[in-house]
């Protein structure tokens, strides 16, 4: 029987806010509702984006929470030779390829006529350099998402908390970059690499990255890798109703004292719709196993193959 395994893989871009701490929580809950392991994941390949110590904080911050990772804190910015390999792998099997294609040159060739896409909808790239690079430099590396006869790739999985999902990639996407033209490697595939890396069964997570699950999948079994079970969370939502995040100005939660950190737990606890808690005369550590037994009956623990 294979150890059940999560995660919780913050990109250090500045402190966890009350969204982040919601998905830490559930990631947590679901290791200890499995009696399994719960890992740290810092992924901070983006280094423009990562201010200096906010790495630090966030681990102080899930410290104070009574969040603690079992076992050594895994940095993506370490993991550079495991994406070549991957990437590597990718290329030799013709799976990706090189493209050449700038921002400019996208957004242009989208904007032809026969192009349409719904209104807001992201639209998917075009495939401009599946046949090759004609003549351009390479800038980025992107993920053949058609299969071997030029078929769309349409994605099934199914989700511990939304049901059943469906994406076809190929239309709703497209080829999507792994290696960007700045030479950073591309989420999907640090992603997929460190699950790898780290034997991860179980992925809990925001609802906001439910759709980069099929992309993810794709990568997977593009490099015979083994698939997690996926549950994504409710999102906590700023006052626009737009999803709470740093882009729009979500504060840092408060942990600095017991007081702190249990009132900041308990309003991720409200967000996840964990019913029956202890509401005072709690510490931290009683409160986090009454919260397990509650996720447990919310999401019964699966069968571990």
């Amino acid at each position: 029987m294979s150890p059940y395994i999560g995660r919780f893989a913050p990109s250090p871009t500045g402190p966890l806010h009350a969204g982040s701490v919601t998905a830490a929580l559930a990631s947590w809950l679901d290791a200890r509702s499995h009696g399994g392991l719960w890992r740290v994941r810092i992924e901070d390949t983006d280094a423009p984006r990562c201010p200096p110590g906010a790495a630090d904080t966030i681990l102080q911050q899930l410290q104070g929470l009574g969040l603690q990772s079992d076992g050594p804190v895994w940095w993506q910015s370490a993991q550079t030779h495991r994406y070549e390999t991957a990437l590597h792998t990718l290329m030799s099997a013709q799976a990706a390829y090189p493209c050449g294609c700038s921002r400019r040159e996208i957004e242009g060739a989208l904007s032809e006529p026969h192009r349409s896409a719904p209104r807001h909808a992201e639209r998917a790239y075009p495939g401009t350099c599946r046949q090759g690079l004609a003549g351009k430099s390479p800038r980025s590396v992107r993920l053949l998402t058609c299969d071997g006869a030029g078929a769309d790739r349409i994605v099934k999985w199914e989700d511990r908390r939304l049901g059943q999902q469906q994406q076809n990639v190929t239309q709703e996407v497209g080829d999507f970059v792994l290696r960007r033209a700045d030479g950073i490697w591309a989420y999907q595939l640090a992603v997929v690499v460190d699950d790898a890396a780290q034997r991860i069964t179980h992925v809990v997570r925001g609802e906001d990255l439910a759709d980069n699950t099929p992309r993810q999948l794709l990568l997977q079994a593009a490099l015979g890798l083994s698939s997690p079970r996926y549950l994504h969370t409710p999102l906590v939502t700023a006052e626009d109703g737009l999803k709470l995040s740093k882009q729009n100005g979500a504060a840092a939660v408060a942990w600095q004292t017991p007081q702190e950190a249990l009132h900041t737990l308990r309003q991720a606890a409200t967000t996840l719709g964990l019913a029956g808690l202890p509401d005072h005369h709690v510490d931290i550590a009683a409160w986090l196993e009454a919260a397990v037994q509650a996720w447990s009956a919310l999401y019964p623990p699966t069968q571990m193959a």
